[in-house]
């Protein structure tokens, strides 16, 4: 898939649990970008990195194989801790504390709009 694709949806099976993939960005653009999702209601599970410089967001698995976007990494599997963990900036919210996928097409228009906006400001490149 060519850079600055947009990544495929994966395929769903409803009611099952699904693995997430993550996708990981700087803190500041993470954050930015964490404040656009709530604010339309679509941001999934979101944690800091353990050293506190990125923001990585769960995306349903398979999201990886497709992912092109510069300044952005997605790696399969996602480390899943637990609910109470201090590094959940939105912390899993589903059934037995399952953590929830944002969905790659929202993020991937989100995270450029982020970039745009911190760009403007003044605060990008990151």
């Amino acid at each position: 898939m060519p850079e600055g694709a947009v990544p495929r949806r994966p395929s769903a099976t409803p009611g099952a649990q699904q693995a997430c993939d993550t996708v990981t960005v700087a803190l500041r653009h993470g954050l930015e970008t964490v404040d656009i999702l709530r604010l339309r209601r679509a941001c999934g599970s979101a944690l800091q990195g353990t050293a506190g410089a990125t923001v990585s967001f769960l995306v349903p698995a398979g999201t990886a194989e497709g992912w092109r976007l510069p300044g952005t990494s997605c790696t399969p599997g996602a480390a899943v801790l637990p609910p109470t963990d201090p590094r959940w900036l939105v912390p899993p919210a589903g059934a037995n504390g399952a953590p929830a996928a944002t969905d790659p097409w929202i993020l991937r228009s989100v995270l450029c709009e982020a970039a745009c906006t911190l760009t403007a400001g003044g605060l990008g490149p990151f």
